[in-house]
């Protein structure tokens, strides 16, 4: 393929929150270097062009997943990740992992914390060619407290386990914080909140100290790395921002001091919905306890006024699919977070669109340089058969994508090769409650 790609014959869908336009799209080497007449014009002075008939086609950004972890390989528990999951083994399922995004319309991802902190070096191997998969920002362990995590008891007190890494004490977060960015964490991630066992009527609760987050923030500003935070909770929220972190993930439960903050410093909010939306709308089919079922739908009905008022005031919101988990399962809900911002939050579906490109590109660290089709910015691009403007589930139909672009490199779509069972990888079980109607054919 030449070095300019001439895109045409189709209806652009820029990323800004613009209505559809006709329009042609030159790309030269990884950027997109005209939009509109002027692409045609340097088109046709151009000797060697390969042309892409985009007719019938939507021309839009790649998609950009502000949560995805890619170490987690479809898991139904965390027991399993945390005792299962294999360093070298788990790099390489990920490397496998990321070839379905692409194959999904994913360009770019923030995997906010790894097994064994391996996602590093899968980007590291991404960016240098070694294997394929799309952009990547990501963290190293989860920072949390000895009482902190979705775990509970299941997180060991000090440590690693799993994707967590517990500190306790001044000396300890500034060493662990200074040991990521060394390592080459893009952001710090911290689980501002989480559940304690004995108290878990009360939900997610913040599990540190005012000063402790204030110190995680103020060593990796110094050092040039944002920070994120895992926040269920008022008070976790309104910390974290005080704290100044510069991502809140989840964010449900806000008070009007975490919402004032936040509207202040227009930190970004990544809700992560699609885990709570897929429950929701499909637990019944997977025998989820129906009490699990109203309580998932209860956090993204009482969190939609709060991000509908972050939305208004422009506050950037950003799409995450939570995808690591079999509820969630790699290549087939990237999209689905933008169906939750359109019926819970009111959106367009082209400000949904903006949320998942254009916004997204404060995840991996390069606003100005993804998440539009604009001249200037890497040649990160979709073709759609079909108008994601008016139905914007057309982005979760693998056959609707025709063509990937990342950096101006046609991407190969043709299906992976099947994937065996990995021995030792799922967590065993021994099947279901043997309750008297299960002995007698009588539960269903």
């Amino acid at each position: 393929m030449s070095n300019l790609i001439l895109i045409e014959n189709g209806s652009v869908i820029d990323g800004t929150g613009r209505a559809p336009f006709a329009a042609s799209v030159l790309v030269h080497g990884d950027v997109i270097v005209a939009v509109g007449p002027q692409a045609n014009e340097r088109a046709a002075q151009a000797a060697d062009v390969t042309h892409v008939d985009a007719t019938g086609m939507t021309v839009m950004p790649g998609l950009i997943d502000a949560h995805c972890h890619l170490s987690f390989d479809d898991a139904e528990s965390n027991p399993e990740i945390f005792h299962q999951r294999r360093n070298a083994l788990s790099a390489l399922v990920a490397s496998y992992n990321a070839k379905k995004l692409l194959r999904a319309g994913v360009t770019g991802i923030l995997d906010p914390d790894s097994v064994h902190e391996n996602t590093v070096d899968l980007r590291d191997a991404i960016e240098a060619g070694v294997v394929d998969g799309p952009r990547i920002a990501c963290g190293c362990y989860a920072l949390i407290t000895g009482v902190g995590g979705t775990g509970g008891r299941l997180i060991a007190d000090e440590g690693v386990t799993g994707y967590y890494k517990v500190v306790q004490g001044k000396d300890q977060i500034v060493a662990e914080v200074r040991r990521q960015i060394k390592v080459g964490a893009d952001w710090i991630k911290v689980h501002v909140s989480g559940v304690v066992p004995r108290y878990a009527y009360r939900g997610e609760q913040c599990s540190w100290m005012q000063e402790e987050l204030d110190l995680i923030c103020q060593v990796a500003h110094d050092m040039g790395v944002p920070v994120m935070g895992h926040c269920r909770g008022a008070e976790p929220i309104y910390r974290a921002a005080k704290a100044g972190m510069d991502l809140i993930v989840h964010g449900t439960d806000m008070d009007e001091r975490g919402m004032e903050l936040l509207l202040d410093r227009k930190i970004p909010v990544c809700p992560a919905f699609t885990f709570q939306a897929n429950m929701v709308d499909f637990g019944h089919r997977l025998g989820t306890d129906p009490g699990l079922l109203k309580l998932f739908e209860r956090q993204i009905i009482n969190s939609a006024e709060s991000m509908r008022k972050l939305h208004a005031a422009g506050v950037p919101l950003l799409t995450g699919s939570e995808a690591g988990f079999s509820i969630v399962p790699y290549g087939l809900w990237h999209y689905r977070e933008m169906e939750v911002f359109t019926r819970y939050y009111g959106m367009t579906n082209l400000q949904a669109i903006q949320c998942a490109t254009q916004h997204g590109a404060i995840a991996l660290k390069m606003e100005g340089k993804v998440g539009t089709i604009s001249a200037g910015m890497k040649a990160d691009i979709l073709c759609i058969d079909g108008d994601p403007s008016t139905q914007i589930e057309v982005l979760g139909e693998p056959d609707r994508l025709k063509h990937v672009f990342l950096g101006g490199r046609a991407i190969d779509l043709s299906p992976l090769p099947e994937r065996k069972p990995i021995s030792g990888w799922k967590y065993p079980t021994i099947g279901r409650r043997l309750s008297r109607e299960v002995m007698q054919g009588r539960a269903s």
